[in-house]
């Protein structure tokens, strides 16, 4: 999936994506992508390791962008984030969220995203469902 348009929006937006410096990636099949976090300071638990609500954020994001994507011109919200996280992730580990859809209705879309360390350990597994709205005509 192509994601080079909606990266420019974040850049120009910014946002929570920009804040934890979330890297978002094109792939070369058209119902995935990917985005890559560092853990740092920015999205980090006191204890010194990743908070599982940035990686639900960094899902979020990624199945917002990849419903940005599918649908150009139409507004894509998360509606419902699910997480279970498996693992720990150190300060100084960098993490990568694989996106796939599961679902593409008119209105609704279903992501299924895998969360994995730089060693390719599985994290966290997600599910994001984002509403997808037409925007107003003024």
């Amino acid at each position: 999936m192509n994601i080079e348009h909606e990266k420019e929006i974040i850049e120009k937006q910014g946002g929570l994506s920009k804040t934890l410096n979330m890297e978002f990636l094109s792939t070369g099949e058209p119902d995935t992508c990917m985005a890559r976090m560092k853990v740092d300071g920015l999205n980090r638990q006191p204890f010194g390791f990743l908070s599982g609500g940035a990686t639900l954020a960094l899902c979020e994001n990624l199945a917002g962008v990849a419903s940005m994507a599918l649908c150009p011109g139409k507004i894509c919200v998360g509606i419902n984030v699910s997480g279970n996280h498996l693992r720990t992730v150190l300060v100084g580990d960098t993490v990568t969220a694989y996106a796939k859809l599961q679902y593409k209705g008119r209105t609704l879309h279903e992501w299924q995203i895998d969360v994995r360390n730089s060693k390719d350990e599985l994290i966290s597994t997600v599910h994001v469902t984002n509403y997808i709205i037409s925007p107003r005509k003024e």
